[in-house]
């Protein structure tokens, strides 16, 4: 079975969210990101992942572009890449983006 793995929230100020979550609710901060595409925060609450976006460039942003202010995407762990892909084309959807490093 298919594991939630984060929540991606686009924001125009990942930093200034970021302090948002970790003094209202507590979520520890676990890394940052800045490359070409976007730039972020991402929290942790122990169990799932929050990463705070901001992206720099539109076809990084996909449909919803880099103006979007919200719910962005969220990821899954699973345990096999391809089989997955192919049960989640055959449910008629469509993977975007993200690959396991």
């Amino acid at each position: 079975m298919a594991k939630l793995r984060h929540i991606a929230i686009t924001v125009p100020d990942p930093e200034k969210a970021a302090q948002f979550y970790e003094r209202a609710l507590g979520l520890k901060r676990v890394g940052t990101t800045n490359w070409e595409g976007a730039q972020g925060v991402y929290l942790t609450d122990g169990v799932m992942n929050l990463a705070l976006l901001h992206y720099k460039q539109e076809h990084y942003a996909g449909k919803l572009g880099a103006g979007h202010v919200g719910v962005h995407h969220f990821g899954f762990i699973v345990q096999d890449l391809e089989s997955t892909r192919a049960a989640i084309e055959a449910a008629g959807g469509q993977h975007w983006m993200g690959e396991p490093a």
